[in-house]
């Protein structure tokens, strides 16, 4: 029996903060099952990113430099439907929720509340995600 790499979840993070990326990878890689194939600093690269290493999600910024998280999901889902698009805000106003989940994003969430939701918000996104696609 091999590893079974079909059950993994690839994540790319974007955020153009570096304590923040690293924080949200040492979140999730503690975690069996999920991997952190990237990391982006802005949208841009975050654009550039996701025909590379085809993650399952992205855990996107939304406020950055260059392309912010919105733009980049609209560019993102507009080719990658099937990416879950996880956002992520230091100041998710109701606001900015809609417009997120307007561009795409399965779900916002507050930084100080990743902690504790983003892997059950990864894990819930792709569960509905794969119930929807089959």
């Amino acid at each position: 029996m091999g590893h079974d790499t079909q059950g993994l979840i690839r994540v790319l993070i974007v955020d153009d903060i570096k304590e923040m990326r690293e924080s949200l990878r040492s979140i999730l890689i503690a975690y069996p099952g999920m991997e952190v194939v990237s990391e982006a600093c802005d949208g841009e690269e975050a654009v550039l990113r996701v025909p590379q290493v085809k993650p399952s999600v992205v855990v996107m910024d939304i406020n950055m430099p260059r392309l912010d998280g919105i733009r980049a999901t609209v560019k993102i889902k507009q080719i990658f439907p099937h990416i879950v698009i996880i956002g992520i805000s230091a100041y998710a106003t109701d606001e900015t929720c809609q417009v997120l989940r307007l561009a795409g994003t399965a779900t916002v969430i507050s930084k100080d509340m990743a902690v504790n939701q983003l892997r059950t918000e990864i894990l819930t996104s792709v569960h509905r995600r794969s119930t929807a696609f089959h």
